[in-house]
């Protein structure tokens, strides 16, 4: 077979070439949380836990991901910890609600999900050969592709995307996904100059004075920016994460030290303390 040709007849092996067994810690942790979550579900447990719906709970579930993407892009690993944990209580709570209603639970979801783990990983349960990550995502997306025909599902590469994603992110998936089936640029030259360009067009609809082509171009520019971000490997979302965190602190820091309200400030007055603020920052 070539290498990197995914071979979806190929037979997939059960389980792993190596199994190895789950930490006794690991099962006796995730079966004592399953055990209080379907206590607060029970008659006699918490009376809103019991009253939650799996489309009450689906907001929550959105929520709690923003809120540990959030720990991530801070880089404390003990707030990520207590999210992901609030995250995974999310997934267990809405399975739990599922078997009332909805004809499955956690059995079924996380069977599901190894059965598709295994199958979207033929170079390791089955017998395609791949060299690199680029390979592994290409065979990954041919693979999808086929799930949906055989669902008769909308097969575009660009379908699995959601468009509820934030903007920033739905960009960068999208991306990802036009370069996985080849479209792209070989490097980052490619991208690069797409911004210069897409600037130049953005200055150009702002002095013709049409918003509508001014928001346009600005989109445009985004979307190049955000390829720019993928080609280096670089999230877009935890890039401005990390940027509206640093702003917030500096402005922060002109409140606290102004000598006056905000409002009676002059911008020569703030921009010193703000100056001060990135010099305290870079020397910490």
């Amino acid at each position: 077979m070539p290498i990197g040709q995914p071979r979806f007849e190929a037979k997939l092996h059960p389980m792993p070439p190596v199994t190895k067994p789950v930490p006794p810690e690991i099962l006796e942790a995730f079966t004592k949380l399953y055990q209080v979550i379907d206590e607060l579900r029970s008659p006699g447990g918490c009376p809103w836990d019991i009253k939650q719906t799996v489309e009450t709970l689906a907001p929550h579930l959105v929520e709690e991901c923003h809120e540990m993407a959030d720990a991530v892009a801070r880089k404390n690993s003990m707030d990520t910890c207590e999210e992901l944990g609030d995250l995974l209580m999310g997934v267990l709570m809405v399975a739990r609600v599922a078997e009332e209603d909805r004809g499955f639970g956690m059995a079924e979801v996380a069977d599901g999900i190894r059965t598709k783990l295994i199958r979207r990983h033929p170079h390791v349960y089955g017998e395609v050969e791949v060299e690199g990550t680029g390979e592994v995502l290409k065979n990954w997306e041919a693979i999808k592709k086929q799930e949906k025909i055989d669902k008769g599902e909308d097969e575009s590469t660009l379908s699995g995307v959601p468009r509820s994603l934030p903007a920033l992110l739905r960009a960068y998936r999208v991306g990802a996904k036009a370069s996985n089936a080849g479209f792209d640029w070989p490097d980052l030259a490619g991208p690069s100059a797409k911004v210069e360009e897409e600037w130049l067009e953005f200055q150009e609809a702002v002095a013709s004075g049409s918003k509508e082509r001014a928001s346009e171009e600005l989109g445009d520019l985004l979307f190049a920016v955000v390829n720019v971000a993928r080609k280096m490997k670089i999230e877009p979302e935890l890039a401005l994460r990390g940027t509206i965190e640093r702003f917030s602190s500096r402005f922060a820091y002109v409140e606290r030290n102004l000598d006056k309200g905000l409002a009676d400030a002059t911008l020569e007055e703030m921009d010193v303390l703000w100056e001060r603020a990135k010099s305290l920052a870079d020397g910490a």
